[in-house]
């Protein structure tokens, strides 16, 4: 079974990306289980999405304690209280313009720097970086494909949907060529 966290801010997209990774990976014939958490349910306030897919239907109804991937929104809110809810071995994608040695020590996670607000500004997308982070995990994860990926975000994406898809296919291909020179 895949554990996936997501952490961001109230106002960064953290619980729509959850909801159309979902759907993609849904949409890729897994089936998917997705839940909220909301801090004081206000802009700015962390934020977690989480969800499980498996081949199998999921079952399981609690809280995830040990996911084997995590998406943070910020660099600012990799704290051990997020960290804690990932696997010894996770593996975590950060929006940062940092490289993965500038951040602090995440143990023996596998961490995937992408800055996700110069994707944004590029595409014409402003502050809202959720597909960029989207296209950058599931490159990272190898899963959903791209193209799942993209139907979904163009289905969902409430306004520049032509915007969000570059974006989105931006990252992954960023991504996806530090992973094959990294190889």
């Amino acid at each position: 079974m895949l554990d996936i966290v997501i952490l961001g801010r109230g106002g960064q997209g953290a619980q729509t990306a959850g909801n159309q990774l979902a759907r993609a990976l849904f949409a890729q014939g897994l089936f998917v289980q997705t839940f909220s958490t909301y801090g004081g349910a206000r802009r700015g306030t962390p934020v977690t999405s989480s969800l499980r897919a498996d081949k199998n239907p999921v079952r399981l109804r609690c809280d995830i304690t040990a996911a084997n991937a995590m998406l943070c929104f910020d660099d600012s809110l990799l704290d051990p209280a997020f960290l804690a809810l990932g696997a010894d071995d996770a593996l975590v994608v950060v929006n940062s313009a940092q490289s993965p040695d500038a951040l602090p020590s995440l143990g023996n996670r596998r961490i995937i720097t992408v800055d996700g607000r110069m994707i944004a500004r590029r595409n014409n997308m402003g502050k809202v970086v959720n597909s960029a982070l989207l296209g950058a995990f599931v490159a990272s994860l190898g899963q959903p494909g791209i193209d799942t990926m993209c139907d979904v975000i163009k289905a969902t994406a409430p306004a520049k949907i032509t915007e969000n898809i570059a974006a989105c296919r931006e990252a992954y291909a960023l991504v996806a060529d530090q992973l094959e020179g990294a190889a």
